[in-house]
Protein backbone atom coordinates (compact mmCIF):
# COMPACT_ATOMS: atom_id res chain seq x y z
CA UNK A 1 0.00 0.00 0.00
CA UNK A 2 1.49 3.29 -1.12
CA UNK A 3 1.52 6.61 0.68
CA UNK A 4 -0.29 9.76 -0.45
CA UNK A 5 0.34 13.11 1.22
CA UNK A 6 -2.67 15.35 1.75
CA UNK A 7 -2.20 19.05 2.43
CA UNK A 8 1.03 20.92 3.03
CA UNK A 9 1.47 21.78 -0.62
CA UNK A 10 0.96 18.21 -1.89
CA UNK A 11 -0.95 17.80 -5.16
CA UNK A 12 -4.73 17.54 -4.83
CA UNK A 13 -5.58 13.84 -4.66
CA UNK A 14 -8.62 11.98 -5.98
CA UNK A 15 -10.58 9.56 -3.83
CA UNK A 16 -13.44 7.16 -4.32
CA UNK A 17 -15.25 4.51 -2.31
CA UNK A 18 -15.85 0.85 -3.00
CA UNK A 19 -19.41 -0.37 -3.53
CA UNK A 20 -18.69 -4.02 -2.78
CA UNK A 21 -19.40 -5.72 0.52
CA UNK A 22 -16.16 -5.27 2.46
CA UNK A 23 -16.43 -8.87 3.64
CA UNK A 24 -16.03 -9.86 -0.02
CA UNK A 25 -12.29 -9.40 0.12
CA UNK A 26 -11.53 -10.55 -3.44
CA UNK A 27 -14.35 -8.50 -4.94
CA UNK A 28 -13.29 -5.44 -2.98
CA UNK A 29 -9.66 -5.82 -4.03
CA UNK A 30 -10.71 -6.23 -7.66
CA UNK A 31 -12.67 -3.00 -7.49
CA UNK A 32 -9.75 -1.24 -5.81
CA UNK A 33 -7.49 -2.47 -8.63
CA UNK A 34 -9.89 -1.02 -11.21
CA UNK A 35 -9.96 2.28 -9.32
CA UNK A 36 -6.17 2.30 -9.13
CA UNK A 37 -5.91 1.72 -12.88
CA UNK A 38 -8.31 4.64 -13.45
CA UNK A 39 -6.02 6.97 -11.48
CA UNK A 40 -7.59 6.87 -8.02
CA UNK A 41 -5.13 7.93 -5.31
CA UNK A 42 -6.98 6.89 -2.15
CA UNK A 43 -9.88 4.48 -1.60
CA UNK A 44 -12.43 4.27 1.20
CA UNK A 45 -14.21 1.11 2.31
CA UNK A 46 -17.29 0.81 4.49
CA UNK A 47 -17.05 -0.87 7.89
CA UNK A 48 -20.58 -1.27 9.26
CA UNK A 49 -20.07 -4.68 10.93
CA UNK A 50 -17.54 -6.72 12.87
CA UNK A 51 -17.02 -9.00 9.87
CA UNK A 52 -16.12 -5.96 7.77
CA UNK A 53 -13.60 -4.88 10.38
CA UNK A 54 -12.03 -8.35 10.31
CA UNK A 55 -11.65 -8.12 6.51
CA UNK A 56 -9.76 -4.83 6.68
CA UNK A 57 -6.33 -6.29 7.32
CA UNK A 58 -6.28 -8.36 4.13
CA UNK A 59 -7.61 -5.45 2.08
CA UNK A 60 -5.24 -2.85 3.53
CA UNK A 61 -2.27 -5.18 3.05
CA UNK A 62 -2.95 -6.04 -0.59
CA UNK A 63 -4.29 -2.72 -1.88
CA UNK A 64 -1.89 -0.74 -4.08
CA UNK A 65 -3.30 2.57 -2.81
CA UNK A 66 -4.00 3.78 0.73
CA UNK A 67 -7.18 2.42 2.30
CA UNK A 68 -9.44 4.52 4.50
CA UNK A 69 -11.89 2.78 6.80
CA UNK A 70 -15.30 4.48 6.89
CA UNK A 71 -16.68 4.27 10.43
CA UNK A 72 -20.12 5.14 11.76
CA UNK A 73 -21.97 4.47 15.02
CA UNK A 74 -19.51 2.05 16.68
CA UNK A 75 -16.23 3.50 18.00
CA UNK A 76 -14.79 0.00 18.45
CA UNK A 77 -14.42 -0.22 14.67
CA UNK A 78 -12.12 2.81 14.73
CA UNK A 79 -9.65 0.88 16.84
CA UNK A 80 -10.11 -2.24 14.71
CA UNK A 81 -9.27 -0.25 11.56
CA UNK A 82 -6.16 1.20 13.16
CA UNK A 83 -5.04 -2.26 14.26
CA UNK A 84 -5.72 -3.61 10.74
CA UNK A 85 -3.18 -1.26 9.21
CA UNK A 86 -5.48 1.12 7.36
CA UNK A 87 -3.77 4.31 6.24
CA UNK A 88 -6.56 6.46 7.68
CA UNK A 89 -9.91 6.31 9.37
CA UNK A 90 -12.94 8.46 8.51
CA UNK A 91 -15.11 9.20 11.54
CA UNK A 92 -18.39 11.10 11.69
CA UNK A 93 -18.59 12.55 15.20
CA UNK A 94 -22.28 13.30 14.72
CA UNK A 95 -23.28 9.64 14.74
CA UNK A 96 -20.58 7.84 16.74
CA UNK A 97 -21.80 7.05 20.23
CA UNK A 98 -20.02 9.03 22.96
CA UNK A 99 -17.38 10.05 20.42
CA UNK A 100 -16.21 13.11 22.35
CA UNK A 101 -15.43 10.94 25.38
CA UNK A 102 -13.14 8.67 23.35
CA UNK A 103 -11.13 11.19 21.36
CA UNK A 104 -8.09 10.80 23.63
CA UNK A 105 -7.97 7.03 23.15
CA UNK A 106 -8.52 7.34 19.40
CA UNK A 107 -5.82 9.99 19.10
CA UNK A 108 -3.30 7.93 21.05
CA UNK A 109 -4.01 4.76 19.06
CA UNK A 110 -3.80 6.59 15.73
CA UNK A 111 -0.60 8.39 16.71
CA UNK A 112 1.09 5.17 17.82
CA UNK A 113 0.16 3.46 14.54
CA UNK A 114 0.92 6.43 12.26
CA UNK A 115 -2.70 6.54 11.09
CA UNK A 116 -4.42 9.75 10.07
CA UNK A 117 -8.03 10.68 10.82
CA UNK A 118 -10.68 12.39 8.71
CA UNK A 119 -13.27 14.27 10.68
CA UNK A 120 -16.21 13.88 8.32
CA UNK A 121 -19.14 16.17 9.08
CA UNK A 122 -22.23 15.55 6.93
CA UNK A 123 -25.45 17.51 6.62
CA UNK A 124 -27.43 14.29 6.89
CA UNK A 125 -25.87 13.21 10.17
CA UNK A 126 -25.01 16.39 12.02
CA UNK A 127 -24.59 16.37 15.79
CA UNK A 128 -28.13 16.66 17.30
CA UNK A 129 -26.90 19.44 19.58
CA UNK A 130 -26.06 21.62 16.61
CA UNK A 131 -29.23 20.75 14.75
CA UNK A 132 -31.15 21.99 17.77
CA UNK A 133 -29.08 25.17 17.86
CA UNK A 134 -29.25 26.10 14.18
CA UNK A 135 -32.47 24.40 13.13
CA UNK A 136 -30.86 22.76 10.10
CA UNK A 137 -27.48 21.97 8.55
CA UNK A 138 -26.35 25.51 7.79
CA UNK A 139 -22.76 26.30 6.77
CA UNK A 140 -22.23 27.69 10.25
CA UNK A 141 -23.54 24.52 11.89
CA UNK A 142 -21.28 22.28 9.80
CA UNK A 143 -18.25 24.41 10.56
CA UNK A 144 -18.96 24.64 14.28
CA UNK A 145 -19.17 20.86 14.47
CA UNK A 146 -15.92 20.40 12.57
CA UNK A 147 -13.96 23.00 14.53
CA UNK A 148 -15.19 21.60 17.83
CA UNK A 149 -14.11 18.07 17.00
CA UNK A 150 -10.77 19.30 15.64
CA UNK A 151 -10.14 21.12 18.91
CA UNK A 152 -10.71 17.91 20.86
CA UNK A 153 -7.96 16.15 18.89
CA UNK A 154 -5.67 19.16 19.15
CA UNK A 155 -6.11 19.21 22.94
CA UNK A 156 -4.44 15.82 22.98
CA UNK A 157 -1.61 16.92 20.70
CA UNK A 158 -2.96 15.08 17.65
CA UNK A 159 -2.80 17.03 14.40
CA UNK A 160 -2.64 14.34 11.72
CA UNK A 161 -6.20 14.84 10.53
CA UNK A 162 -8.17 16.40 7.71
CA UNK A 163 -11.71 17.74 7.74
CA UNK A 164 -14.74 17.58 5.47
CA UNK A 165 -18.02 19.51 5.80
CA UNK A 166 -20.20 17.99 3.10
CA UNK A 167 -23.66 19.02 1.95
CA UNK A 168 -25.80 18.03 -1.05
CA UNK A 169 -26.33 21.70 -1.97
CA UNK A 170 -23.16 23.03 -3.64
CA UNK A 171 -23.91 26.60 -2.55
CA UNK A 172 -24.12 25.62 1.13
CA UNK A 173 -21.15 23.30 0.74
CA UNK A 174 -18.94 26.00 -0.82
CA UNK A 175 -19.83 28.49 1.90
CA UNK A 176 -19.10 25.94 4.62
CA UNK A 177 -15.62 25.26 3.26
CA UNK A 178 -14.94 28.97 2.85
CA UNK A 179 -15.84 29.55 6.50
CA UNK A 180 -13.84 26.52 7.60
CA UNK A 181 -10.74 27.67 5.72
CA UNK A 182 -10.97 30.98 7.59
CA UNK A 183 -11.01 29.22 10.95
CA UNK A 184 -7.83 27.20 10.59
CA UNK A 185 -5.19 25.77 8.30
CA UNK A 186 -6.32 22.16 8.25
CA UNK A 187 -6.11 19.89 5.18
CA UNK A 188 -9.60 19.78 3.66
CA UNK A 189 -11.39 16.94 1.91
CA UNK A 190 -13.92 18.33 -0.58
CA UNK A 191 -17.17 16.64 -1.46
CA UNK A 192 -20.75 17.37 -2.46
CA UNK A 193 -22.44 14.52 -0.67
CA UNK A 194 -25.30 12.64 -2.34
CA UNK A 195 -24.61 14.67 -5.48
CA UNK A 196 -26.94 12.49 -7.56
CA UNK A 197 -26.83 10.58 -10.86
CA UNK A 198 -23.80 10.93 -13.12
CA UNK A 199 -24.85 14.02 -15.07
CA UNK A 200 -26.30 16.00 -12.18
CA UNK A 201 -23.58 14.93 -9.76
CA UNK A 202 -20.83 15.86 -12.20
CA UNK A 203 -22.27 19.37 -12.64
CA UNK A 204 -22.69 19.88 -8.90
CA UNK A 205 -19.21 18.63 -8.08
CA UNK A 206 -17.47 20.53 -10.86
CA UNK A 207 -19.23 23.74 -9.84
CA UNK A 208 -18.38 23.41 -6.15
CA UNK A 209 -14.83 22.12 -6.60
CA UNK A 210 -14.02 24.74 -9.20
CA UNK A 211 -15.22 27.53 -6.92
CA UNK A 212 -13.10 26.28 -4.02
CA UNK A 213 -9.98 24.92 -5.71
CA UNK A 214 -9.60 28.09 -7.78
CA UNK A 215 -9.23 29.90 -4.44
CA UNK A 216 -6.71 27.39 -3.13
CA UNK A 217 -9.26 25.72 -0.82
CA UNK A 218 -9.13 21.91 -0.83
CA UNK A 219 -6.48 19.21 -0.68
CA UNK A 220 -8.28 16.02 -1.69
CA UNK A 221 -11.60 15.40 -3.46
CA UNK A 222 -14.26 12.76 -3.87
CA UNK A 223 -16.92 13.09 -6.56
CA UNK A 224 -19.98 11.34 -5.11
CA UNK A 225 -22.04 9.90 -7.96
CA UNK A 226 -24.84 7.37 -8.23
CA UNK A 227 -22.61 5.62 -10.75
CA UNK A 228 -19.75 3.09 -10.78
CA UNK A 229 -16.80 4.31 -8.65
CA UNK A 230 -14.45 4.42 -11.64
CA UNK A 231 -16.69 7.12 -13.12
CA UNK A 232 -16.17 9.19 -9.97
CA UNK A 233 -12.44 8.98 -10.47
CA UNK A 234 -12.63 9.94 -14.14
CA UNK A 235 -14.71 13.01 -13.32
CA UNK A 236 -12.43 13.99 -10.45
CA UNK A 237 -9.32 13.75 -12.57
CA UNK A 238 -10.95 15.73 -15.36
CA UNK A 239 -11.93 18.49 -12.93
CA UNK A 240 -8.34 18.76 -11.69
CA UNK A 241 -6.98 18.76 -15.23
CA UNK A 242 -9.45 21.48 -16.24
CA UNK A 243 -8.16 23.63 -13.36
CA UNK A 244 -4.53 22.89 -14.32
CA UNK A 245 -4.07 21.14 -10.99
CA UNK A 246 -2.98 18.01 -12.83
CA UNK A 247 -1.07 17.73 -16.09
CA UNK A 248 -3.55 17.51 -18.95
CA UNK A 249 -3.45 14.31 -20.94
CA UNK A 250 -5.63 13.56 -23.93
CA UNK A 251 -8.01 16.46 -24.48
CA UNK A 252 -10.64 16.58 -27.18
CA UNK A 253 -11.71 20.09 -28.18
CA UNK A 254 -14.85 20.11 -30.28
CA UNK A 255 -17.40 22.72 -31.28
CA UNK A 256 -21.03 22.47 -30.17
CA UNK A 257 -22.10 22.60 -33.82
CA UNK A 258 -24.46 25.14 -35.34
CA UNK A 259 -26.14 25.99 -38.63
CA UNK A 260 -22.73 26.76 -40.17
CA UNK A 261 -21.48 23.20 -39.73
CA UNK A 262 -21.18 21.20 -42.93
CA UNK A 263 -20.37 17.89 -41.22
CA UNK A 264 -21.87 15.83 -38.39
CA UNK A 265 -19.61 17.17 -35.64
CA UNK A 266 -21.26 15.08 -32.93
CA UNK A 267 -20.46 11.86 -34.75
CA UNK A 268 -16.92 12.95 -35.62
CA UNK A 269 -16.12 13.90 -32.02
CA UNK A 270 -17.57 10.67 -30.62
CA UNK A 271 -15.74 8.47 -33.11
CA UNK A 272 -12.40 10.22 -32.58
CA UNK A 273 -12.85 10.01 -28.79
CA UNK A 274 -13.62 6.30 -29.00
CA UNK A 275 -10.68 5.69 -31.34
CA UNK A 276 -8.24 7.38 -28.96
CA UNK A 277 -9.57 5.87 -25.75
CA UNK A 278 -6.70 4.80 -23.53
CA UNK A 279 -4.17 7.14 -25.12
CA UNK A 280 -2.14 8.28 -22.13
CA UNK A 281 -0.17 11.27 -23.41
CA UNK A 282 -0.72 15.05 -23.07
CA UNK A 283 -2.25 15.51 -26.51
CA UNK A 284 -4.84 18.09 -27.51
CA UNK A 285 -7.01 17.23 -30.48
CA UNK A 286 -9.46 19.68 -32.08
CA UNK A 287 -12.41 18.51 -34.15
CA UNK A 288 -14.06 21.50 -35.81
CA UNK A 289 -17.05 21.61 -38.12
CA UNK A 290 -17.03 24.93 -39.97
CA UNK A 291 -14.74 27.39 -41.71
CA UNK A 292 -15.38 30.24 -39.24
CA UNK A 293 -13.72 29.05 -36.01
CA UNK A 294 -12.44 25.75 -37.33
CA UNK A 295 -9.07 26.72 -38.85
CA UNK A 296 -8.11 28.88 -35.87
CA UNK A 297 -8.96 26.24 -33.28
CA UNK A 298 -7.32 23.50 -35.32
CA UNK A 299 -4.11 25.53 -35.56
CA UNK A 300 -4.04 26.05 -31.77
CA UNK A 301 -4.27 22.34 -31.05
CA UNK A 302 -1.51 19.77 -31.37
CA UNK A 303 -3.67 18.01 -33.92
CA UNK A 304 -6.88 19.24 -35.47
CA UNK A 305 -9.30 19.18 -38.35
CA UNK A 306 -11.30 21.99 -39.93
CA UNK A 307 -14.16 20.42 -41.83
CA UNK A 308 -16.35 21.67 -44.66
CA UNK A 309 -17.32 21.19 -48.30
CA UNK A 310 -17.01 17.42 -47.99
CA UNK A 311 -13.39 17.42 -46.85
CA UNK A 312 -11.20 18.11 -43.85
CA UNK A 313 -7.98 20.06 -43.50
CA UNK A 314 -5.68 18.24 -41.08
CA UNK A 315 -3.45 20.45 -38.93
CA UNK A 316 -0.40 19.31 -36.96
CA UNK A 317 1.24 21.88 -34.70
CA UNK A 318 -0.48 24.72 -36.55
CA UNK A 319 0.42 23.61 -40.06
CA UNK A 320 -1.82 22.01 -42.68
CA UNK A 321 -0.32 18.62 -43.44
CA UNK A 322 -3.02 17.19 -45.70
CA UNK A 323 -6.57 17.52 -46.92
CA UNK A 324 -8.71 14.39 -46.89
CA UNK A 325 -12.26 13.45 -47.94
CA UNK A 326 -14.84 13.69 -45.17
CA UNK A 327 -15.10 9.90 -45.01
CA UNK A 328 -11.40 9.69 -44.05
CA UNK A 329 -11.31 12.39 -41.34
CA UNK A 330 -11.68 10.09 -38.36
CA UNK A 331 -9.25 7.48 -39.66
CA UNK A 332 -6.68 10.16 -40.47
CA UNK A 333 -6.97 11.91 -37.11
CA UNK A 334 -6.52 8.65 -35.23
CA UNK A 335 -3.48 7.71 -37.32
CA UNK A 336 -1.89 11.13 -36.82
CA UNK A 337 -2.66 11.12 -33.09
CA UNK A 338 -1.02 7.73 -32.62
CA UNK A 339 1.98 8.82 -34.66
CA UNK A 340 2.40 11.99 -32.58
CA UNK A 341 1.93 10.05 -29.34
CA UNK A 342 4.61 7.54 -30.33
CA UNK A 343 7.00 10.39 -31.08
CA UNK A 344 6.23 12.07 -27.76
CA UNK A 345 6.82 8.88 -25.82
CA UNK A 346 10.20 8.44 -27.46
CA UNK A 347 11.45 11.98 -27.10
CA UNK A 348 10.00 13.30 -23.87
CA UNK A 349 8.71 12.34 -20.46
CA UNK A 350 6.50 15.45 -20.41
CA UNK A 351 5.36 17.95 -22.96
CA UNK A 352 1.82 18.56 -24.03
CA UNK A 353 -0.47 18.25 -26.97
CA UNK A 354 -4.09 19.12 -27.65
CA UNK A 355 -6.55 17.63 -30.05
CA UNK A 356 -9.65 19.68 -30.88
CA UNK A 357 -12.85 18.32 -32.39
CA UNK A 358 -15.46 20.84 -33.47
Amino acid sequence: MGKVDVGGGAPVSVQSMTTTQTTDINGTLQQIAALTAAGCDIVRVAVPTTDDAVALKAIATKSQIPVIADIHFQPKYVFAAIDAGCAAVRVNPGNIRKFDDQVKEIANAARDAGVSIRIGVNAGSLDPRLLAKYGKATPEALVESAVWEASLFEEHGFHDFKISVKHNDPVIMVRAYELLSERGDWPLHLGVTEAGPAFQGTIKSATAFGALLSKGIGDTIRVSLSAPPVEEVKVGIQILQSLNLRPRKLEIVSCPSCGRAQVDVYSLAERVTAGLEGLDVPLRVAVMGCVVNGPGEAREADLGVASGNGKGQIFVKGEIVKTVPEAMIVETLIEEALRIAATMEKTSEGGGATVTVG
